[in-house]
């Protein structure tokens, strides 16, 4: 996902009100443009972001709407939604996976370190529209169980991908997603996205706010 398409509109942030990237900014001066501001758990409990819901009332709820989305062989599915077969790429560690229930639907910007940077004030719904985000393909994604745990709820400065080539990938995914949410970053993980998107493809980050 070399950039992000995002989608949707609700009240900005005072954070980005006055600073949105354009369609198409290079990934470094969407990295500037991110908010510093130090973080606040306080409150946090991950009940609060009602998650694997079934939107669209077709059956699929969010986490089989994703494994559907990121399949690189289909799964059968059958009417109640349950999948079998099919095979998917975990780009966190270079691992393909050929068992749906061996895998986790990670957020990319996980929910703890949302709530960190300004999901605390956010209504009831808009905490479930962000743990339900099938409108941008970068928020959710489907990887190995083992990596989305070793990540947890860490920051770029905390976890990077095992798997090197995938740094790029994610840097500029996490900064899509922060900006499309107008999420704040903490001063470490605005030092690691500014250092690595250095040595990343300076490819542009398409965004308009959830």
């Amino acid at each position: 996902m070399a950039c992000a398409v995002l989608a949707g509109a609700l009240i900005p942030s005072p954070a980005f009100a006055d600073a949105q990237p354009a369609e198409g900014m290079p990934l470094r001066d969407a990295v500037a443009l991110l908010t510093v501001a130090d973080e606040q758990r306080e409150g946090y409990d991950r009940d609060l972001f009602r998650h694997w819901i079934d939107a669209d009332h077709d059956g699929c709820n969010t986490r089989t709407e994703v494994l559907l989305a990121e399949a690189v062989e289909t799964p059968e599915t059958t009417a109640r939604c349950t999948l079998t077969g099919g095979r998917w790429y975990s780009f966190y560690d270079d691992i393909e996976v050929d068992n749906p229930r061996s895998l986790d639907i990670d957020h990319m910007v996980p929910l703890a370190e949302a709530w960190d940077s300004g999901a605390f004030d956010w209504t009831p719904d808009r905490h479930q529209r962000y743990a339900n985000d099938l409108d941008e393909p970068a928020t959710l994604v489907a990887v190995t169980a083992r990596s989305n745990r070793g990540k947890a709820d860490k920051d770029p400065a905390a976890w990077l991908p095992p798997h090197e080539p995938a740094v790029c990938r994610y840097i500029t995914d996490w900064v899509a997603v922060k900006t499309r949410w107008n999420l704040t970053v903490n001063p470490g993980e605005h030092a690691v996205l500014t250092a690595r998107a250095e040595q990343c493809p300076n490819n542009p980050v398409t965004v308009e706010p959830a």
